[in-house]
């Protein structure tokens, strides 16, 4: 494949923001008086937070008037939390550095709002290596929706039958799949050996392990 643009997205691939994410969820649910086991929340990850919030007041039957607070409490919440204690994933670095000397233009493609994404690019010191950031914050609709993934295509000036993308959840990949480009999986460990991560192109442990010869076998 000739690829000349990689997309990323960002929770639980460059950062290890899931378990924040997955605290605060947890904990503004609680106030509501129903709980998530871990085998429940890894059901809704890559979903933005207001569709995962109207997704489990639906399963528990939570008055849905409640739905906009939530949504602002776990926000605000996996901010903070991301913030003090966020830690980049293995092979960040190496990553942005690797495709840089590949020549290739470089994307973000996140669920995450833009305010997050901000934390989390300086974080990791990453702004400079960026050519085009795009949140699904503000569209009509999240991941699998492909529109996220189109719209940062767009923005690099690539087409998107040219741009490989990283994910980590299995809605992310299929919004990946859905807009015709490459995707190379990285799924949590303990979901790893999953059947359902074959519809990706490639599944990898680590970002460390990506190569010039598997990006070229593409």
């Amino acid at each position: 494949m000739n690829a000349t643009a990689v997309i990323f997205d960002m929770d639980g691939l460059l950062i290890n923001s899931e378990p924040y994410w997955e605290e605060a969820g947890k904990e503004t649910l609680e106030e509501y008086g129903v709980s998530l086991i871990p085998e429940q929340y890894h059901v809704t990850t890559g979903l933005r937070t207001k569709e995962w919030v109207q997704y489990w007041f639906a399963y528990f039957g939570i008055d849905m008037k409640f739905t906009e607070k939530a949504e602002a409490t776990i926000v605000e919440k996996a901010i903070s939390k991301i913030r003090e204690k966020g830690l980049p994933m293995p092979g960040v670095e190496y990553i942005f550095e690797f495709f840089r000397n590949q020549g290739c233009k470089i994307g973000i493609a996140t669920s995450s709002p833009l305010s997050l994404v901000n934390v989390v690019v300086e974080k990791l010191n990453i702004r400079h290596y960026l050519d085009a950031i795009a949140s699904a914050e503000f569209l009509p609709y999240g991941k699998p929706h492909p529109q996220v993934y189109l719209d940062c295509a767009k923005e690099l000036g690539v087409s998107p039958l040219q741009c490989i993308c990283f994910e980590d959840s299995f809605n992310g990949m299929i919004a990946v799949k859905a807009a015709r480009m490459k995707c190379i999986v990285i799924p949590a460990p303990d979901q790893h050996a999953e059947t359902r991560w074959d519809a990706a192109d490639i599944k990898l442990r680590s970002l460390e392990q990506v190569t010039a010869s598997m990006i070229e076998a593409l």
